[in-house]
């Protein structure tokens, strides 16, 4: 019975001492949840200046609206003359400005173009003439439309298209210059493109543009000087360009919470 007694009392002892040691023990270390950064999200907004470069193709048909004159005598026309592809490298640059609302992008540009695009076929009215067509400049006065993925956008444009145009007629058997013509015209331009932006404020794009430019009464005169016919010239224009763009202000724009 002694030992019963013991053995309650040592019992009794320990379950005491157990909360003070507890007690005494070290506060288990209390770890903050990681904090939630941002992701930055390009912003498209701002006015940009850029460069651009490729190459391009037109489609030019002639048609000698009245009777004209041979040199070595009798009298050929109207009728149509034929058609043919001008090709070659254009180089410019481009200014625009452009409104992010949400993935949605608005925006307005003005482009100009130096160009060397030309071509020529044998007139099918008169066999000894030679027609060229070359573009020299054109520029384009677009509007904007894209959607938005953070740095890419893809977007579609559409406007006015102004294209100045040098006309030669080649006289076969001499391969002499025979008859000039020059004019500015106006016409419409459509295009899509996509831009990527690779740094703060650079980007890279690629874009396709298709110019309507429709037909006009050209007059054509002699090199010596003198009127020498009309022939009414029907002309579309495609466009292939890479762009490089500088968009001014901060880098991208604010940053916007993403998490």
């Amino acid at each position: 019975m002694k030992k019963i007694v013991t053995l309650a009392a040592a019992a009794i002892a320990i379950g005491a001492a157990a909360p003070a040691a507890a007690a005494d023990l070290a506060a288990r270390p209390y770890a903050k949840a990681p904090a939630m950064i941002p992701s930055p999200i390009y912003d498209w907004s701002g006015f940009y200046l850029g460069i651009n470069g490729g190459g391009g193709f037109s489609h030019n048909c002639w048609d000698l609206t009245s009777a004209v004159a041979l040199v070595g005598g009798g009298v050929v026309g109207p009728g149509a003359e034929g058609c043919h592809d001008t090709s070659g490298g254009t180089f410019g640059g481009q200014i625009g400005y452009r409104w992010q609302m949400t993935n949605w992008v608005i925006g307005l540009e003005a482009q100009g173009n130096w160009a060397d695009f030309r071509g020529s076929n044998t007139s099918l009215l008169i066999p000894t003439d030679q027609n060229q067509t070359r573009i020299d400049a054109f520029g384009l006065f677009t509007g904007q439309l894209g959607y938005a993925w953070n740095n890419a956008l893809l977007y579609v444009k559409g406007g006015a298209a102004v294209t100045e145009n040098h006309y030669r007629i080649f006289d076969i058997p001499s391969g002499l210059l025979t008859d000039t013509a020059r004019e500015s015209r106006w016409g419409a331009a459509v295009g899509a493109g996509f831009e990527y932006a690779f740094a703060p404020n650079w980007s890279f794009g690629l874009e396709y543009d298709h110019l309507f430019m429709g037909g006009n009464d050209v007059n054509f005169t002699f090199v010596g000087g003198g009127f020498d016919g009309t022939d009414h010239v029907r002309q579309d224009v495609d466009l292939f360009l890479a762009r490089f763009n500088y968009k001014f202000g901060g880098p991208g724009g604010p940053v916007v919470a993403r998490y």
